[in-house]
């Protein structure tokens, strides 16, 4: 569910604010900080339905906000059961499809809508009103700068900010990937036996993040303007006996990582695939540390992921201190 775990720029002076602010409503900044607040301070549960690259799935959700911890399930209804918990953003357990043998990617802090940071990167507005789940909505688009990145179309529920649908959409205004409630209760709080995991929910490894600074050896030449490492880690890989290098980056809506492994002079294929929004481009590149196999995984375009694949850097101790 994307606008619900879905975010330094710092603005250098007022003058800088309000050319930003020009192409965006604040309206609509309204909307969104209302949307950030009721991620964090609404509970609910209901039912809704995924769309991406053609493909339809249906799913429960329970979403209790108590004592200042946030807990969710998600359990998917369509074909195999599959089932994922979180408590305060961090997967606690995965099961079905979703347990693939590799090890959870980092846990990052929680994101919060920041309007402000992406009045920098994309022009918000109030498009409209809508209704969806039987609920009135509001209609606000993100529509971006630059070709880095994707829009959204987010309707809201007019009395607590949270979102009823999602679009994304490509340069040429074509549906990535579609989340619409069917179903939202926020009357009846979920209860413990709701948010409890089936015994099919299998724990995952933990991978401890870094810190920013901590860059796992590794640094990108070239960036999407706004995109920010949040974290980074190093683990080792016992099937494969290679050590992975991963390092997230985010732009106060999107992410994308990226992971890098060494490799032998012939293992590995450069490829470059896209399944609705989420892109995955590897190649291959010769480094100070040998041959390595660079993947860039995320929710932006091809090309921009292929070039952040390319800019990838070996950076040594002395230039991380």
């Amino acid at each position: 569910m994307r606008a619900l775990p879905l975010l330094s720029l710092l603005l250098g002076s007022s003058l800088t604010v309000q050319a930003y602010a020009a192409n965006s409503t604040p309206e609509a900044s309204e909307w969104l900080n209302k949307l950030a607040q009721a991620e964090q301070r609404q509970s609910y549960q209901g039912s809704f339905v995924y769309e991406r690259n053609g493909s339809f799935s249906t799913h429960d959700i329970w979403h209790r906000v108590q004592d200042g911890k946030v807990s969710e399930r998600l359990l998917q209804l369509d074909g195999a059961a599959q089932e994922i918990v979180r408590v305060d953003g961090k997967v606690q357990c995965v099961s079905g499809a979703l347990v693939s043998g590799v090890t959870a990617p980092p846990d990052a802090a929680p994101r919060m809508l920041d309007p402000l940071k992406l009045m920098s990167w994309y022009d918000l507005s109030v498009a409209g009103k809508s209704r969806v789940a039987g609920r009135d909505a509001v209609i606000v688009t993100l529509t971006p700068r630059d070709q880095h990145r994707y829009a959204f179309e987010l309707h809201l529920d007019r009395q607590t900010g949270l979102p009823l649908r999602s679009l994304m959409l490509n340069e040429k205004g074509q549906l990535l990937e579609r989340f619409q409630m069917t179903r939202l209760d926020t009357d009846d709080l979920p209860s413990d036996a709701d948010l409890s995991a089936s015994a099919a929910c299998k724990p995952i490894e933990r991978v401890v993040a870094s810190t920013p600074q901590a860059v796992a050896g590794w640094r990108s030449d070239w960036l999407p303007p706004g995109f920010e490492l949040i974290n980074s880690s190093v683990r080792r890989d016992p099937d494969r006996k290679s050590t992975i290098s991963s390092l997230m980056y985010d732009d106060g809506l999107t992410r994308f990582s990226v992971f890098l492994e060494p490799i032998s002079d012939n293992s590995g294929t450069d490829t470059r695939t896209q399944l609705g929004p989420t892109v995955a481009v590897s190649r291959h590149l010769n480094t100070p540390k040998g041959k390595v196999m660079v993947t860039v995984v995320g929710e932006i375009p091809l090309g921009t992921a292929e070039r952040v694949a390319l800019s990838m850097r070996a950076q040594d101790a002395q230039a991380r201190q």
